[in-house]
């Protein structure tokens, strides 16, 4: 059986003009070292709009907070993380806990 997320942390990019395909590949990068150093992360999915593509939402999904916090303070962490967004011009980000779930009669 899958692990169980209960924590979340997404990402709301605005991509500077011309900077999107090089964007994709440093979130790519910095979520593959996620994978790699990270216990308690389980998956995450950058997502763009449409009709805006310049515009990204990432969401990753984790065991628990503690992971969060532990993923944060890594010195790698800022690295990486400020790589991404220097090809930005704005960037907001967010934690979740579950509140409820619904699951298809498939999942």
């Amino acid at each position: 059986m899958p692990q169980e997320s209960k924590t979340w942390v997404s990402g709301n990019w605005r991509v500077a003009e011309g900077n999107a395909e090089a964007f994709v590949d440093r979130w790519t990068e910095f979520l593959t070292w996620t994978k790699d150093a990270n216990p308690g992360f389980i998956s995450a999915r950058l997502i763009r709009d449409l009709k805006d593509p310049l515009h990204f939402v990432s969401l990753a999904s984790w065991q628990d907070i503690d992971s969060v916090k532990a993923w944060q303070q890594q010195p790698e962490f800022a690295e990486r993380f400020q790589l991404c967004q220097a090809l930005c011009t704005d960037m907001d980000s967010s934690v979740y806990e579950l509140a409820r779930a619904i699951r298809s009669h498939t999942a």
